[in-house]
Formats: C-alpha cells, structure tokens, sequence
C-alpha cells in the first residue's frame, strides 16, 4: 500500500520527467518532509526521474531517517553536504539536475558543481516541489482544519487575559503556552500582540506594554499541529469605542468578506485582493491598507500564492489561503481581520471557526 509520501514523490517524478530533469536536488526541510516524512533538519534529498529517492544526511540523523522514511535509501555524508551531494550525482551518471536557487546560497551552488565533476548541467527549477505542495489533499485539509480550530480556541481564551495593566509580552506567554497545551508543537510565528498605537504596526512584537482603557488591541497567532500551520487575526477593544473606530471595522470586515467570497477555484489572486481593496476604496480607507491580502498556507506559515495586486495565479483546488485586509492609523491603531479559508472544487471553507463581530470589552 503507498502512502502518501511515496504518492507525492510519483507526481513530482512526472514533473521532473516535464522539465527534462533527470533529478531534482532539495534542500528545503518543510520540502523533503513533504516528499519523506523526515523531520530532521539538515540534509539533501535527490529525487530521480526513474524513480529513487535519496537522502543524503550525517550521522545525527541516521537513526531518525530510517524510521521515518525506511522506502528512501540513506546515504551517510562524507564531508560537506554539498560535496556529498555532488559526489552521488556524479557516481549515479546524473546529468541533468534541478535546483533551486531560491534555497541555494553562490558558495553551496559553486561546491556542488565542483563536486560533480563538471559533467552535471545545473538548471534552475524553482517551486517544483511547492507547486505540489500548494493543493493540499483530504488528509492535509483534515490536519490543517484541527489546526485551524486549535488557533480560534488559543485566540478566544486571549481574550479573557486583555484587562487593563496587562502586558503585551505576558498576553504572548500565555498564549504560546496554551497552544502547546492543546496539542501544537508550536507557534506557526512569532505571535503579534499589539495594544493602543502600536496596533498600526502589522508585524508589531510583543513588548512590556501595558494595556490601557479606550485603546484597540490585535491579536495575531498561529499553531503548528501536524507538521502544518494555521494562521488567525482579531481585532477587539477595550472600553466603549468612538464611531470612527466602528466605521473602519465595518470597512475591514466587508472588506474581508468581499475578498472570501471572491476564493473559488479558478479565479486569480489578484481578482481576490482587488475585491477587498475595492470595498475599502468605498470607505476612503484603501491608502490605509498597506499589505497583500493573503497568501498561502500549509507547512509554512507562508506559502504560494500570493493575494496580491496584479497577482496573475489562479487558485486551485486544494490551495488554502489566509485572507486579512487591515487599515492602520499611525498614532491611533490598526485593525485586521484574518480567517484560513479553503478551496474545494465547487466551494470553499472557513477553516477558522470564530465570530468576527466587533467586540468591546
């Protein structure tokens, strides 16, 4: 019976046969974990197009890779990575093999040439693999879904800690605690807690802030469980908010629901950001929105595609994207709204199950 790795593995052989690759060279960890199940951190493995896999790692991680992905074979390095690489292209006869430059630092690229001899031609094969990876199957849904709830729960139970006096950096603690104790190996990013005008900053850190009456507060996280990551934003506040505050989370909220509704297999990422970008144009508030309006989801935080301007990819079947327009006032705050949503043939799914009604606390 196969299983899924040696299922992914086949597809891309069909890739590889595609580009006229005789193998592919990945580097990537989330990228041979895909193709494996092997969850060690340093290694490379070279898929052919006949039909092997092989990984090529030390001996910190032999024990491991055997037991994770005993149908790969397991070569032992000898010296550096990438002169081991080298070697095994050249003793294989492989003449043709992919890359990716992307995941390749100049020094990397120049040993492995050096390694194989002069008589492999290197070609540039970009997002092979992540272009598989980008159309989830049921089973990476069904993880991915868990993951998604996970997230609401961890968020929801945050929202009990935001009293005034409260730090930023404790309101973290707390809830990268609370993931791992529901289940996740971890956060799928550094999590964002931002109070009062610090709100404004997308990518704010937490800090020793405290949190003080009448002021807007982001919270911004994601857990791993399963090897995959979810990925939700809320915006709430504390105390009794001025109208204005009210408008522009009416506007986000739109916003954010305009460019859901717009997800379904077929249509292009940059149709999808526009539909955001056009309901908070209508509000006057679209200079204010100073990101793309999603991107792709699954073993990392950030994945193809991209929900951007102009973005010409159309989503598939499979793909799971984050949507998550936000407006931010230097000197006031932002807000952000962000759900998982997934995309099935003939609809899509709200993998992220909490309300998004405005919320005064």
């Amino acid at each position: 019976m196969n299983s899924p790795f040696t299922d992914r593995r086949r597809r891309l052989r069909a890739s590889l046969h595609e580009a006229k690759l005789q193998a592919l060279l990945i580097t990537h960890p989330p990228s041979w974990y895909y193709l494996t199940g092997f969850t060690g951190d340093s290694g490379v493995l070279i898929v052919t197009e006949g039909g092997g896999a092989t990984l090529i790692t030390d001996g910190r991680f032999t024990t491991q890779a055997r037991e994770e992905c005993p149908s790969v074979r397991l070569v032992l390095q000898k010296g550096s990575l990438m002169e081991s690489a080298g070697q095994f292209l050249r003793e294989e006869s492989l003449r043709r093999a992919g890359y990716d430059a992307s995941r390749l630092t100049v020094a990397q690229l120049r040993h492995l040439k050096r390694a194989s001899g002069g008589s492999t031609r290197w070609i540039s094969a970009a997002g092979l693999v992540e272009a598989h990876r980008a159309q989830k199957d049921a089973s990476e849904l069904a993880v991915m879904r868990k993951a998604a709830i996970l997230a609401g729960d961890v968020l929801t139970g945050a929202l009990k800690l935001l009293k005034p006096g409260v730090r930023e950096n404790e309101v973290a603690a707390e809830i990268e605690f609370q993931m791992r104790k529901g289940g996740a190996s971890g956060p799928a990013f550094e999590s964002i807690v931002a109070f009062g005008q610090r709100a404004a900053l997308p990518h704010a850190r937490p800090t020793s802030k405290r949190l003080r009456k009448n002021e807007l507060v982001v919270l911004d996280l994601g857990v791993i469980l399963g090897h995959y990551c979810s990925d939700i934003t809320r915006t709430v506040y504390v105390g009794r908010a001025p109208v204005r505050v009210k408008t522009w989370y009416k506007a986000v909220l739109e916003a954010q629901s305009a460019a859901i509704s717009a997800v379904r297999a077929g249509v292009t990422c940059g149709d999808v950001d526009a539909a955001a970008r056009q309901v908070l144009a209508g509000y006057k508030l679209d200079r204010y929105f100073t990101h793309s309006t999603g991107h792709g989801l699954g073993l990392e935080v950030h994945e193809d595609p991209r929900l951007a301007r102009g973005q010409k990819a159309r989503l598939l079947q499979g793909f799971v994207v984050t949507i998550e327009p936000g407006v931010y006032m230097a000197g006031v705050g932002g807000i952000r709204i962000e759900d998982d949503v997934a995309v099935h043939p003939e609809r899509t799914e709200v993998l992220t199950r909490i309300p998004r009604d405005f919320i005064e606390l």
